[in-house]
């Protein structure tokens, strides 16, 4: 009898044990499931706070899949910053590469961290906006303006940058639109690579310095691409800068020149 004892207790302590591992299972399931959906839910915000934008600044749905071409120019030239300002006063402009997910207006904030989880609309979200560094000139004057944007997984934001490694994809996406207060301006792209955050590409003093030579040498030495493009001193030049997803040490650049 005391033998069968123990073995019915050791059956007990066995099964509760499974429960107990079972449910630790379910509340790790659930969590996860949780964190899933809350950010599929979050993403899902993010993206209609930008068809909000689209609308208010009377773009229409489809702007943002039209071929590039002069017409292109044209619809973006019908950008209305005024109604976007009017909900936040931080609108730069609205930036588009044709045919793709880049179709967003552009912010600048005090700080370079506001726009990291805040959309264009100041609606919390780890989506974030398209921003220019604090320190930039708003009106894209500089000979560089830095401008960031999240890597997201679906390919918003700046996620489809990556994508100018392939010499292909360039050919059929070879121009950045910039909407400003003066008109339409058009960035042919010139280089795309990985630059490392305390390289010459992020200095803020380029111009201060007189290096925008020294600027230039590095981002044609370091590109992936060749587009035969080579910018001059008195150019302005736009780099979009997104996460590589390999920490924080480096930031993958599209680099564009105004026509």
């Amino acid at each position: 009898m005391r033998l069968l004892g123990k073995a019915e207790n050791r059956g007990r302590f066995m099964s509760r044990k499974k429960r107990m591992l079972a449910g630790i299972f379910l509340l790790i399931f659930s969590v996860c499931v949780g964190r899933i959906s809350w950010k599929a839910l979050d993403h899902s915000r993010g993206a209609a706070d930008y068809v909000e934008a689209s609308a208010l600044a009377g773009l229409g749905a489809d702007a943002d899949t039209l071929p590039e071409t002069d017409e292109y120019a044209a619809v973006l030239a019908e950008t209305d910053l005024s109604a976007l300002r009017e909900v936040n006063g931080e609108v730069a402009g609205w930036i588009a590469i044709p045919d793709t997910e880049v179709f967003y207006p552009v912010m600048q904030a005090a700080d370079n961290s506001y726009y990291l989880d805040h959309t264009w609309n100041r609606e919390k979200s780890s989506v974030g906006a398209i921003f220019i560094d604090c320190e930039g000139n708003p009106d894209f004057s500089d000979f560089q303006t830095l401008i960031y944007g999240h890597q997201m997984q679906n390919g918003s934001m700046f996620g489809g940058l990556h994508r100018y490694k392939d010499d292909a994809y360039l050919r059929e996406h070879p121009a950045i639109y910039l909407a400003t207060d003066e008109g339409v301006q058009r960035y042919d792209i010139f280089a795309a690579f990985e630059a490392g955050v305390k390289d010459v590409v992020y200095r803020l003093d380029i111009e201060q310095e007189g290096i925008q030579q020294e600027l230039i040498d590095y981002c044609l030495s370091r590109s992936v691409v060749d587009t035969g493009i080579v910018p001059k001193a008195d150019d302005h030049i736009i780099t979009l800068s997104t996460c590589t997803g390999r920490g924080y040490a480096t930031r993958w650049v599209v680099q564009g020149v105004r026509r």
